[in-house]
């Protein structure tokens, strides 16, 4: 069995060295290591320092593209190599690595497909209030989206097996941690849960500068994946909610109506009525129409796995 420990990074040069340092190189059921560095168009010594540290390869962006390409090509790189279990983990030094045997325990024993390093989140002293609610919040709207009841949706610390890697297509131009847990539980892949430790940062965050404009880029994410994977269901409800209120809204009028025989004074409420019964229905018929082309998805998905299936035997 061969592990990859995939790192992205963008300006960590004073942590990635103690990070690749702490990557464990023994473990049980695991023959080789290999750590694997996406240097994100760091403009620091970043992949100096991964080399120094013993990492066995980098791959350097010639400018920065975002954590969610550097997840994706280091978990490419990282099937690439033939690795039958990926580790996905961050470069500051917040995650321990020690517990690594941990996070892909349930892997090797054929207990789960993917495995949730969580954090105890309202236990952190170090962390910020806003991220702990934003934390929550996301953690809590992700479960009700998918059905799963998770502990940490946000945590960068989290390991694959292979066939749940290769069955991995993240679209997301920002980040990767909503939308890769929505993709693997949508396909019904068998999730586990392990605590992690989680320290105090060194220096500012690259990803969460900005609280406000995090939520609202990783809020797309989770509404486009469950849009993407829900059409029926999105568009039937809201189709469903105008009806209702269209229903509301022309209670008065139908009332008026049936006691007096005429609409006046209601002619505006008859209108809007009208209008919320009418656009309700197309809704739902665009939601008809969208889980025709979701049909079409899951076929190119499956397509996608094959040909990676294909691309990266490791018989080959």
């Amino acid at each position: 069995m061969k592990l990859a420990v995939v790192i992205p990074a963008y300006n960590e040069e004073k942590t990635i060295g103690k990070v690749i340092r702490e990557v464990p190189r023994r473990m049980a059921g695991i023959e080789k290591v290999e750590v694997i560095v996406i240097d994100d168009g760091s403009i620091d010594g970043t992949a100096s320092e991964a080399l120094k540290a013993g990492a066995d390869r980098v791959i350097k962006h010639k400018m920065n593209s975002g954590l969610a390409a550097s997840f994706r090509d280091g978990l490419d790189a990282a099937l690439g190599d033939g690795a039958d279990v990926i580790v996905n983990t961050d470069a500051d030094f917040q995650y321990n690595q020690k517990e690594i045997p941990k996070l892909i325990k349930p892997i090797l024993n054929g207990e789960s497909d993917f495995v949730l390093g969580y954090r105890d989140v309202w236990g952190l002293e170090h962390m910020p209030l806003s991220k702990k609610i934003g934390n929550t919040l996301a953690t809590a709207l992700i479960s009700s989206l998918v059905g799963f009841g998770l502990k940490d949706a946000q945590s960068g610390f989290r390991a694959f097996s292979r066939e749940a890697a290769l069955h991995l297509n993240v679209l997301s131009d920002y980040t990767y941690v909503q939308e890769t847990i929505m993709q693997l539980l949508f396909n019904k892949n068998k999730v586990a849960q392990v605590p992690c430790e989680f320290r105090a940062r060194e220096g500012r965050s690259r990803l969460i500068s900005n609280i406000g404009s995090y939520a609202k880029r990783a809020g797309a994410t989770i509404l486009r994946t469950y849009v993407q994977y829900k059409p029926l269901r999105t568009f039937f409800l809201i189709g469903l909610f105008m009806i209702l209120l269209g229903l509301v809204v022309g209670l008065r009028v139908l009332i008026h109506y049936l006691t007096t025989g005429m609409v006046s004074p209601y002619i505006p409420s008859a209108v809007l009525t009208a209008i919320l019964l009418i656009l309700g229905f197309q809704v739902m018929v665009m939601g008809l129409l969208a889980d025709s082309i979701n049909a079409s998805r899951r076929i190119n998905e499956e397509c996608l796995y094959r040909i990676k299936k294909i691309k990266w035997d490791k018989t080959d």
